[in-house]
């Protein structure tokens, strides 16, 4: 009755395999960092795969005790670049992985 049992099997071995895959990626991942700057270099930031900032530089030109709202917004815009810059080379990464699936985007 069933006569795609064989192809079953071999998908679970595939997600299976796919899964290792997966969790091997994102341990490598998370070793690896992103560095982004604001303000000309002002602000830069190196941050890990897992969204940790590993260290933060601010150049002395950066800070103006009259303009603490400047140090802030690019600050900001330094973390937000890094977060994305993650975010992308993640998705690129499972991207790869998962190609050969025929999954839509955006599905794991």
């Amino acid at each position: 009755m069933f006569n795609g049992g064989g192809n079953m099997a071999g998908m679970m071995k595939k997600v299976q395999k796919m899964q290792n895959e997966m969790k091997k990626m994102q341990d490598e991942l998370r070793k690896k960092t992103v560095e982004v700057s604001s303000g000309g270099g002002a602000v830069k930031v190196v941050m890990d795969g897992e969204k940790q900032v590993q260290s933060l530089i601010i150049a002395p030109a950066a800070v103006d005790p009259e303009d603490i709202e400047m140090l802030q917004d690019l600050l900001s815009a330094a973390f937000n670049e890094a977060t994305k810059k993650v975010d992308e080379m993640m998705a690129q990464e499972m991207g790869k992985l998962t190609s050969g699936l025929g999954l839509p985007p955006g599905l794991l």
